[in-house]
């Protein structure tokens, strides 16, 4: 998806703007070489798990003021008729089957909990990396066993979409008041006014 002319560029994390600073180091020690990004960006969270609050905070100096510069471009930005980005707005169905999760995802749910084990004081960022650089070592089969997951999954979540669809297609029915409850209500004021009128003449 191309970027919407004149909206402002995403605000960066500390961490982006370390990877950004070792790409451009690794430009200069080596010029002529193809990077890699799958190593490259794992070499990169190795080395940012092993640097102190004090080398890291020049990283989110940076950070809180490019947040700055995109809240402030934010404030003035009007965004045109028939945005794509309007479209996530939309409420989600809460009777919508529940989306199916990738292998990945099953991984996740069930490797989360031991890393949060091992790394107490973690973000979520930090955790996330972690479970991705699991996963990126687990072999085939061992990977085998989320993928079977998933796949039953996508099966339940398939079938459950054929009905949600069928039944959203059929149409709602609506509910016509028989004509003599109508009456009856009617007769009824009509007796109550009646009375009334009856009151006032005592």
């Amino acid at each position: 998806m191309g970027k919407i002319e004149g909206k402002p560029r995403g605000r960066m994390s500390a961490y982006a703007y370390f990877v950004q600073t070792c790409r451009e180091e690794h430009k200069k020690k080596h010029p002529n070489e193809n990077v890699v990004f799958a190593e490259f960006s794992k070499k990169c969270a190795e080395r940012w798990k092993t640097m102190n609050d004090k080398e890291k905070n020049r990283f989110h100096v940076l950070a809180e003021k490019d947040k700055k510069r995109y809240d402030g471009e934010m404030l003035n930005y009007k965004p045109p008729k028939g945005e794509k980005g309007r479209k996530r707005k939309r409420t989600k169905d809460p009777n919508a089957p529940k989306r199916a999760l990738s292998a990945f995802f099953w991984f996740c749910n069930d490797e989360r909990p031991k890393v949060k084990e091992t790394m107490n004081d973690a973000t979520v960022g930090e955790v996330a990396k972690e479970l991705g650089r699991r996963w990126n070592e687990h072999t085939e089969d061992m990977k085998s066993k989320f993928e079977a997951l998933a796949a039953k999954d996508k099966a339940r979540y398939e079938k459950e979409m054929k009905v949600y669809k069928a039944k959203k297609a059929k149409p709602v029915p609506v509910k016509v008041v028989p004509k003599k409850e109508e009456s009856e209500d009617e007769d009824e004021e009509e007796e109550e006014e009646e009375e009334d009128e009856d009151e006032d003449d005592d």
